[in-house]
């Protein structure tokens, strides 16, 4: 698990700026804290405020100068000069006493204690403002940066807890900006009788403030909904969940590590205080939030300092790391419930990236939860709520972006499903509680039940439950309970039981949501299902029966979009999330005639229309690019930007009151969308049936858009398109989830109506072997066969694609040397998944080389040891003749999951690199397909290699002796590996 610095010293900030904003009302010019901290200061750096104050005495007089630049509406710029001129007027006379006996009288503290006072009074507004700033960049964008590389080194505990932890500082630094956009500019100073007569520039910076504050608030006007915000009630409404989440992320840390579990529990506490200082509004919560913070800055500086070390040492030096609080196998029992694997499942284990269901739990827990609040009469207005959702909700698509990444279909679709929704109901509600309140309640209720939008959220959630039916219990109930929330949200229900029906389905999602997320990230955590998540209610293979029944009409090659997008399952992924997209839409964009004089109901149908098909549609675009599709992004991008501009026109442009003369616009607008749209139909012909349709039937719904332009829409041609595109979309997002579920064609998709012929003349070629997706574990499982047959098989390692054979095979290492043209005199090395596997094999290694060893594994180094009958041990058997020389022999642990996965299987493999001898080394599977194709039995694809160059080989059959020779310097620089062996050497003194 890796553990980046990073993290902590985040929260550490994030948490000081929260704080800071709010502690002017606790801070005493008698303070000892203040008073200790500011003498140390002034103590370390009093040569460097003298040399300073000399400065600004001679000159002075430009600085009274510079005052007449600043625009007396600042109070920013005001500020920050008055306490410049301030402190370094009051600073010559009475900074050189300050090492003597502190007295509560001394001008320097007293300075001091009105700057913080005049800076978080007299400026709340503006600090809120900047700490709002500092949230969101340090604690928001730099922690999801920590959190996305973490996801990327298969850490799925540091993945969730970084970007959960990214979208609370955002959450809350967004806050912090509302607050401070809120607040009138007060200036109300209570200073002491001996602190004003002492210092005679502080009534001058007083009344300089207040004249500021006061012209300030003349001649700002905050918009109207910003009064409605209600403030504390949306911050804690947002920070319980995160509260318990935190906690939840403390415990699980402790299966990791012993000092993340303390940090984490620090920060659950500070968040707790946070939310009683916001609710009581009472300075103690402030004082204990502080400590807390103050302790988190002490567990940061010695887990960074730890970190360090190891960096350097490359080896933990400091205690803290690499030692669990307690054994996550303790957490649960691995018993035939718990360990009731579905097929989804099955095909997560072996790949690059870190499991994201946790995260998409975590999202799913403070998305309803803030909802709840509101549900429940918690607060009037949902702006603040709308902003913390949308925050929350753009994590649960990240969680989306690397379930795609990990070739899940099924969680791509459900976690975009669910994002698109909470955005879509979250600025619903900001414009039913800020942007509509004036709006009689009468015609409000009309808008909403004219709107149709939230039924293909109920289909959809139907058909997810159904195909969710071969996970696990867990996965069946939330699934039934997200149908529950979708159906408690019906625009048809009458507003005095909607509130109340969807509160309680909340509270029913939130608490499974809470359990999923400590199910999800222990089980990935350990890689195995330890919490109980439940059994199967349906086989996979009676629920591929039912849903096989559809498939009659076509033959199965027919039932994927084209030959080239069948050979890769990464290449369907996102169609489910992009015909779900659409079809939300398209039902939401539905209305008839009387429904476009309603003020309420244009207003309502702007985020429905404009989230799911533009907002969501570009998350969509960009994982067609990552998948490599056929057609890139080019239909979403174009879709995307047809419901941007019908949201524009036909909902925002009655608003908007846009002219005849600008409908003109529009209507050029509709032409060329016509036109596009044209030849998206002959691309879409190269596809399938339901693709095809779909675009023929868009074309209709543009003619009827460009029409509308001209003041002539046929409202029920539109209404019938509308209603045929969704039924189309609901379609195809079944048929595409069941389809990448499976891996296979289970629904048809309908044949391509004009053929490819140059695409079939590629696909009818066969390749010269069988190959294998690394991240099934089907693939992996098809390698082994072969290779425990006897094959020799193109495996992916931590540096470039090598030749695999099995030890219990000696014909195929012979072959190796024939496949490669390999001369006889070069020997084979040996591939294992860790070093615990040669502890086992009990080989007479000196202590040295066993520190050393560890030192480099797994990584891109090989070691020469001596042989001896420890490899019979480790299971290399028979070939024990064919690898290595007669007395020494190369030992490779890859850091790859998927060759250490292999070798678990397997048993030991002899290696070598996958290129005919004296050639360069194969960096793709393309290459040893194509080079050595003919001669394998097969190719485990896993895309680029890490590396471009093999492994360094290190020659440590003298390590007794203190010498160490490097035999071919590859990825590792021969500098380096010496580096780590002197630090080993001078450790073992």
């Amino acid at each position: 698990m890796t553990n980046p610095t990073l993290f902590p010293i985040l929260d550490v900030l994030c948490g000081c700026s929260s704080s800071l904003c709010c502690v002017s009302g606790v801070v005493h010019h008698h303070c000892v804290v203040f008073q200790v901290l500011f003498i140390i200061i002034v103590l370390c750096f009093r040569w460097l405020f003298n040399i300073t104050v000399l400065c600004f005495r001679c000159c002075s007089s430009s600085l009274c100068c510079v005052s007449g630049v600043v625009h007396h509406h600042c109070v920013v710029f005001q500020v920050l000069f008055n306490i410049i001129v301030l402190c370094f007027r009051c600073c010559s006379s009475s900074l050189c006493c300050v090492s003597g006996v502190v007295h509560h009288h001394c001008v320097v503290f007293q300075v001091l204690f009105i700057i913080i006072v005049l800076c978080c009074r007299c400026c709340s507004s503006s600090l809120c403002c900047v700490a709002g700033v500092h949230l969101i960049l340090i604690g928001g964008v730099c922690q999801l940066i920590a959190g996305l590389l973490s996801f990327r080194k298969y850490d799925h505990l540091s993945g969730t807890a970084f970007i959960g932890y990214a979208a609370l500082w955002g959450s809350y630094g967004a806050t912090r900006i509302f607050l401070g956009a809120s607040q009138p500019i007060t200036t109300n100073l209570t200073m002491s009788h001996d602190l004003m007569s002492n210092t005679t520039p502080l009534t001058t910076l007083t009344t300089n403030l207040s004249v500021s504050a006061e012209l300030w608030n003349s001649t700002s006007q905050s918009p109207d909904w910003l009064s409605l915000l209600l403030i504390p009630q949306s911050a804690i409404a947002g920070l319980v969940p995160y509260i318990l989440l935190s906690f939840l992320l403390a415990f699980c840390s402790a299966t990791v590590n012993v000092i993340m579990p303390f940090v984490f529990g620090a920060i659950t506490l500070t968040l707790l205080f946070e939310a009683v200082a916001v609710g009581v509004s009472s300075a103690w919560p402030l004082v204990v939030s502080g400590i807390l913070e103050l302790l988190i800055l002490l567990f940061a500086v010695y887990g960074s300092a730890a970190l360090l070390v190891k960096g350097l040492a490359q080896r933990y030096v400091l205690k803290g790391f690499g030692t669990p609080l307690f054994n996550v196998l303790l957490l649960g029992t691995n018993s035939p419930a718990a360990s009731a694997q579905s097929l989804g499942q099955e095909k997560k284990k072996n790949t690059k990236y870190a499991e994201p269901q946790a995260l998409f739990f975590f999202c799913d827990t403070v998305s309803p939860f803030i909802m709840l609040f509101y549900s429940f009469g918690y607060g009037t207005s949902f702006s603040l709520g709308a902003v913390w959702v949308s925050i929350i909700s753009a994590a649960q698509l990240l969680s989306s972006y690397y379930a795609h990444l990990r070739q899940d279909g099924y969680l791509v679709t459900k976690a975009g499903l669910h994002a698109t929704y909470w955005l879509t109901k979250a600025w619903e509600e900001f414009v039913l509680s800020a942007v509509i309140v004036s709006e009689p309640e009468r015609e409000v209720a009309t808008g909403r039940q004219a709107m149709v939008g939230d039924w293909f959220f109920v289909a959809v959630a139907l058909l997810l439950l159904v195909v969710s039916l071969s996970n696990d219990t867990l996965e069946v109930t939330h699934n039934a309970l997200f149908l529950l929330l979708s159906v408690s949200t019906v625009p048809q229900i009458p507003l005095h039981g909607y509130y109340v029906f969807f509160g309680v389905s909340c509270s029913l999602f939130t608490s499974v949501s809470l359990y999923g997320t400590f199910c999800r990230l222990i089980n990935s955590i350990a890689e195995k299902s330890l919490i109980p998540v439940g059994p199967q209610p349906i086989s996979s293979d009676r629920l591929h029966s039912f849903l096989s029944c559809f498939r009659s009409p076509w033959k199965l090659q027919g039932a994927l979009p084209s030959s080239s997008s069948a050979s890769s399952p990464t290449n369907q992924i996102p169609d489910a999330l992009f015909y779900l997209t659409n079809g939300v839409a398209a039902l939401s964009a539905l209305h008839a005639a009387s429904s476009s004089q309603s003020v309420s109901f244009l207003r309502l149908s702007v985020p429905w229309v404009l989230v799911s098909g533009a907002v969501v549609q570009g998350f969509v675009s960009r994982l067609q690019v990552r998948g490599g599709q056929r057609f890139g992004s080019v239909i979403p991008s174009f879709y995307l930007s047809v419901w941007a501009t019908w949201t524009w026109y036909r909902f925002a442009g009655p608003l908007l009151q846009i002219s005849p003369v600008g409908s003109y616009g529009f209507t050029a607008g509709a032409i060329a969308f016509l036109v596009i749209n044209a030849f998206l139909m002959l691309i879409a012909a190269y596809g399938n049936l339901v693709l095809l349709s779909l675009t023929v039937v868009m074309e209709i719904v543009l003619v009827c858009f460009l029409l509308s332009t001209l003041q002539q829409l046929p409202y029920q041609l539109e209404i019938a398109m509308l209603a045929v595109f969704s039924v189309i979309c609901l379609y195809g997002t079944l048929a595409s989830l069941v389809n990448c579920t499976f891996r296979q064609s289970v629904m048809p998709m309908g044949p391509p109506l004009v053929k490819d012929v140059n695409q079939q003349q590629k696909s009818s070629a066969a390749l010269p072997c069988p190959v294998a997706d690394s991240r099934l574990t089907s693939g992996l499982l098809k390698i082994s066969r072969l290779l425990d047959d006897g094959g020799v098989c193109g495996i992916p390692t931590d540096t470039v694609y090598a030749l695999a054979a099995s030890c219990k095979n000696p014909q195929a290492i012979e072959n190796i040397y024939n496949i490669k043209d390999r001369p006889a005199e070069k020997p084979i090395c040996i591939c294992i998944s860790s070093v615990e596997q040669l502890v086992a094999a009990k080989p007479p290694f000196s202590s040295l080389l066993w520190e050393f060893m560890r030192n480099v594994y797994p990584g891109g180094i090989s070691c020469i040891v001596s042989k001896g009958d420890w490899l019979l041990r480790l299971g290399v058997g028979p070939a024990y003749d064919r690898v290595g020389t007669n007395d020494s022999i190369m030992i490779r642990v890859p850091d790859h999951t998927v060759t250490g996965h292999l070798c678990d299987i397997t048993g030991p493999l002899a290696i070598t690199s996958a290129n005919p001898s004296g050639e360069p080394d194969s960096t793709h599977h393309d290459m040893v397909i194509s080079r050595l194709g003919h001669k394998i039995q097969g190719v485990l694809c896993d895309g680029d290699s890490n590396e471009i160059v093999a492994s360094t080989v290190v020659n440590c059959l003298k390590i007794d002796e203190g010498t160490i020779s490097i035999v071919r310097e590859g990825c590792v620089p021969a500098v380096k590996v010496r580096q780590i062996f002197e630090r080993v050497k001078t450790s073992m003194l």
